[in-house]
């Protein structure tokens, strides 16, 4: 049997990994300002977050949600205390794509509506519903389509407005930032019009911070930036540093039910323990304000390359803008240079997500590489 070939693969096979760093199997080491897709937030191989699942599984690696699990309980209590969103409930599961299922079930099941709202770019997840409020046709299949989903620009209010006035749509859902559209974001006006607007008209305002919560922003999640509640928060990524954990905040005003949602796998034993630990952490080790520190020191260093046309993004959420493709520099960054990075909707837009955990001594060394390979790069468009 072989792999089913979906996957456009990097001739790199990372074997280990430790903080901002991975080695391949020949012990050549990468720095990791991806962080496979920013998943990685606490650092690689983090050794108070080894140890706590060395720990629980040593224990009991899993059972489903039949029984007690006061480890679900513990994490509950911990992400409202660190996230300041003790006015929740926490459902767990194990993806992005899956939390953002689960948030568009209970928008609907709550309004008794159907229609969603999405946005221009947006990236939601693979799933049924998620994917249909995802801005890619060509990863929607029929089955996907049935779904009826409204695609808006940003930061127009008044559209925005004008489709609610329909009275048939159950959910508008955004991303914080957007991660795969671009680093594309609502302003803060705009984000406050979502939320006035949404209880006006009667429909759930769905914040995706899969990408752009736990700390990433600078702020836990990335809408406290702009002073707003949602009814409902999506997490994954960063949540487990890893280990597949995902989950939706709930506002205390929705009422749950037996059966109304359900998981085999989501808030198991070592989901619990990893996700603790990730917030552990995170307190412990101050990483939000590393982020704010490092996102500041970025922005001064940046400057440096000359040829970069724009910033975008918040905190360790980031996208360098230039002019000209780059997969090149990507290409280049990675094999000469030794440092992941990602792409995105916008072939222009070089994207970082490094652990929250990066220095400033590892942003110096994207800088000095970035500076040589953007030099190099520009050469060879220069002489075509």
């Amino acid at each position: 049997m072989e792999l089913f070939d979906v996957y456009p693969l990097y001739d790199v096979t990372p074997v280990r990994a430790e903080g901002s760093f991975v080695y391949d199997e020949k012990g050549k080491r990468y720095l990791d300002l991806y962080g496979g897709h920013g998943v990685i937030s606490i650092g690689h191989s983090q050794k108070d977050y080894v140890q706590a699942l060395k720990d629980q599984i040593g224990k009991m690696g899993f059972y489903s949600n039949s029984i007690k699990n006061p480890l679900q309980e513990a994490l509950a209590a911990k992400l409202g205390k660190v996230s300041q969103c003790e006015d929740y409930n926490l459902f767990l599961c194990n993806s992005g794509a899956e939390a953002n299922e689960n948030a568009l079930k209970m928008a609907s099941f709550i309004t008794g509506k159907s229609k969603v709202i999405a946005f221009d770019k947006a990236f939601h997840g693979r799933t049924s519903a998620a994917v249909a409020a995802t801005d890619n046709v060509k990863i929607n299949a029929p089955l996907n389509s049935q779904h009826e989903v409204v695609f808006l620009p940003l930061n127009d209010t008044l559209l925005l407005e004008k489709e609610l006035l329909k009275n048939d749509v159950a959910a508008v859902i955004i991303e914080g930032i957007q991660g795969v559209g671009g680093l594309n974001e609502g302003s803060a006006e705009f984000f406050q019009a979502l939320e006035t607007l949404c209880a006006k008209y009667g429909a759930v305002l769905i914040l995706d911070e899969i990408q752009s919560g736990y700390g990433r922003s600078g702020k836990f999640f990335s809408f406290q930036h702009h002073g707003i509640h949602p009814d409902i928060i999506s997490m994954a990524k960063g949540m487990g540093n890893g280990f597949p954990v995902g989950g939706i905040l709930i506002s205390n005003k929705i009422k749950a039910s037996y059966g109304l949602l359900g998981t085999t796998f989501g808030g198991n034993h070592l989901a619990c323990a990893a996700a603790t630990s990730v917030l552990d952490v995170i307190e412990k080790d101050q990483l939000m304000k590393n982020v704010a520190d490092v996102s500041d020191y970025f922005m001064k260093r940046i400057q440096e390359v000359e040829e970069i046309k724009a910033i975008k993004g918040k905190g360790l959420m980031l996208g360098i803008s230039f002019d000209f493709p780059v997969a090149e520099i990507r290409k280049q960054l990675i094999f000469d240079e030794g440092i992941f990075t990602g792409g995105s909707a916008d072939p222009n837009l070089l994207r970082l997500l490094p652990p929250l955990s990066v220095t400033t001594e590892e942003i110096d060394i994207f800088i000095e590489a970035l500076k040589k390979v953007v030099y190099k790069v520009s050469n060879i468009k220069t002489n075509m």
